[in-house]
């Protein structure tokens, strides 16, 4: 197989870009201007409800080939990790709404050369559920933000009638053979948060080469969950509630894989709507993360996680540099919001330097 190679002309900005960026920042910060009002506290503009607060370590294989061994994952050993498992929306609704889903990673003790602006030695992955992003481009979540934001004003009973609908109608395009990611951004299975792959969704760059990634779980455990469905009337935070219990009794692993580009045509580097076909290009494994039995919702570690830490595209080597248009303005956006949320409610931000400032 081919892997085409990273070059800095595989990105072609819109001469508009920059404009479009501050237009997300602008809508996405009201959004959460409304949300602080009703919740008397800010919280993220995207997976505000937290179902897992974790640490554990990141493991990279000796034999990895060529093509698989570049950036953080050129270098054999394990690294220590911090992990948020979250709810989609920017709000902490009940759990009478199954939204998608959210796995943020922290890679500490990550050396290597940066991109401007972050200076820790730490590598940020940024995962959701679903193998795509619905808007595809800045300009199309310019347009779809304006969806998301009336949805965010409605009351919660009409919120969990939309999700509702949203949920029978990708299963019924699931029968027919197809997927919609916007129905599922909106109408989740009321799976388990630990049972579920995440995906990057959008590309970044592999070393010498390009790639999407996905984390899998693989342990026997998660596999027994496959069937597991909350009662949405029998638990208002019941994907926590389910989470924290798994965490208390097991150790959870995933196998973190990479996607390599190898098809500029069916694999589009600007839109990420687009499936890259897994017949063209294996997800392949890089690493094992392994998180083991823990206290995984402490009073402490949810003030942590939830309100000093951040997650970032932008906290990352320059050998992952995220790309494509949804990746550029992720750049900017995840670090303006931090900056909203954090003044709002008076929190200095984490250093964000050792895993062992994870309390407890």
């Amino acid at each position: 197989m081919t892997y085409l190679p990273y070059r800095p002309e595989i990105e072609h900005p819109e001469a508009d870009e920059q404009e479009t960026i501050d237009g997300i920042i602008r809508g996405m910060t009201q959004q959460s201007e409304t949300v602080e009002r009703r919740e008397h506290h800010a919280v993220r503009a995207s997976h505000a409800k937290s179902s897992a607060l974790v640490t554990g370590t990141l493991e990279i294989a000796a034999d990895l080939p060529r093509e698989l061994a570049q950036g953080l994952f050129a270098t054999p050993g394990s690294h220590p990790v911090a992990v948020r498992f979250a709810q989609g929306p920017g709000e902490t609704l009940g759990d009478r709404v199954s939204t998608h889903r959210g796995m943020a990673i922290k890679v500490y003790e990550v050396e290597g050369e940066k991109l401007p602006g972050h200076d820790a030695e730490t590598q940020d992955f940024v995962l959701a559920t679903g193998t795509t992003f619905p808007s595809g481009t800045a300009a199309g979540f310019l347009r779809d933000g304006s969806v998301i934001g009336k949805a965010a004003a409605l009351p919660e009973g009409a919120k969990s009638a939309v999700a509702s609908v949203a949920r029978n109608l990708n299963r019924l395009l699931h029968a027919v053979g197809t997927e919609s990611s916007m129905a599922d951004f909106f109408g989740h299975p009321f799976a388990h948060p630990l049972a579920e792959p995440y995906f990057s969704q959008a590309p970044i760059r592999f070393g010498d080469h390009v790639a999407k990634l996905g984390a899998f779980p693989v342990a026997p455990a998660q596999a027994a969950l496959q069937e597991w469905r909350l009662d949405p009337h029998a638990d208002e935070d019941g994907f926590r509630h389910a989470a924290t219990a798994f965490f208390r009794d097991h150790e959870v692993v995933y196998e973190l894989r990479a996607q390599l580009w190898t098809d500029a045509e069916t694999q589009p580097i600007e839109d990420a709507s687009v499936e890259w076909p897994t017949e063209q290009s294996p997800y392949l494994t890089v690493a094992t993360i392994r998180l083991p039995v823990q206290d995984a919702y402490s009073p402490a570690r949810q003030r942590y996680f939830d309100e000093e830490l951040t997650f970032r595209p932008s906290n990352s080597l320059i050998a992952h540099q995220p790309l494509g248009s949804v990746m550029r303005a992720r750049l900017q956006v995840y670090r303006a919001l931090a900056a909203f949320r954090q003044h709002e409610n008076g929190v200095t931000p984490a250093r964000q330097a050792s895993v062992d400032e994870v309390p407890a």
